[in-house]
């Protein structure tokens, strides 16, 4: 059973197309687009505490970021790559312009304050908005389609390394084989997801047409590293191979949508799948869940 409890706290002001994603007991969000169209570039952190007769509670604070921060946005993407950092990427910044640039923050042991400072990697993912970033590893994120700069939705796939003192970008090259007919794998608005046996889960959003989706697809993510990034140990093509496979889920299936969001259980199995932008529908879609068995 899922159970809801509205919780009582001052927050930011409201927005949409931000980011917002846990490191350990917190909630780090960022930027985001008012209803005015405004663009945010401020950060806040959230503090979820649980009390045993009360509930939770989330006490929220403007995170002191010092003279440096990202430019305003919304509609980028946001991951932890540790317990104290997060990234974001890309987006739709003032003017309307999609960007390319890639952040990392880093919060204080005491998390009083955060440390911004801008990734240079040359390559590097190209401007996007309602693309994904999902956390792979301690050093390992990746990304994965979008809207790019001339409006056309991507299908590329770019994991960022980063460990002490060393960020780089590097695309990973593959080929779709037995593709069924009709059938579209670049999007926008998808949700994108680590699950059980290291692989990632790609679900709905909207192809280049702007016609939402209601497929699964699962990337064999097990084995990416920079060692087997390099060149000598791809195909002859420079690409993956056998990568990509269209998953069928048994049961009941989530309808067609886009811009929604998904997240799984510690133990990899159990998707959940929460509201979006649904054909045919004004009211929010409802939340399902899904389980994986192998």
């Amino acid at each position: 059973m899922l159970k809801w409890q509205k919780i009582q706290t001052g927050t930011p002001s409201g927005r949409f197309g931000h980011t917002c994603v846990v490191i350990e007991n917190y909630l780090v969000l960022f930027g985001g687009i008012n209803e005015r169209g405004d663009r945010h570039s401020d950060t806040w952190l959230g503090q979820v505490s649980l009390h045993e007769n009360l509930g939770i509670s989330l006490s929220w604070q403007l995170l002191d970021v010092g003279s440096t921060s990202p430019p305003p946005r919304g509609a980028h993407a946001a991951s932890c790559i540790s317990s104290r950092k997060m990234v974001i990427h890309g987006g739709i910044g003032l003017n309307g312009v999609r960007l390319d640039d890639t952040w990392i923050i880093e919060l204080s042991e005491n998390r009083c304050y955060g440390t911004w400072r801008k990734i240079v990697s040359h390559p590097s993912p190209p401007a996007r908005s309602g693309h994904s970033l999902t956390c792979i590893s301690e050093t390992q994120t990746i990304l994965f389609g979008g809207r790019g700069l001339g409006y056309e939705v991507l299908n590329d796939i770019w994991v960022l390394h980063v460990t002490e003192g060393y960020s780089k970008w590097v695309q990973i090259f593959y080929e779709l084989q037995n593709i069924p007919a009709g059938v579209s794998l670049p999007r926008v608005g998808h949700s994108a997801t680590s699950i059980i046996g290291g692989r990632l889960l790609i679900h709905g959003g909207e192809d280049s047409l702007r016609h939402r989706k209601d497929d699964f697809w699962v990337l064999d993510i097990s084995h990416i590293s920079l060692e087997k990034m390099h060149p000598t140990r791809l195909n002859s093509k420079g690409m993956l191979t056998n990568k990509w496979r269209r998953l069928k889920p048994e049961g009941y299936k989530p309808g067609c949508r886009s811009f929604h969001r998904a997240c799984v259980d510690d133990s990899g199995r159990y998707l959940y799948v929460f509201g979006g932008m649904v054909d045919g529908l004004l009211q929010p879609a409802e939340p399902v869940g899904l389980r994986f068995d192998g």
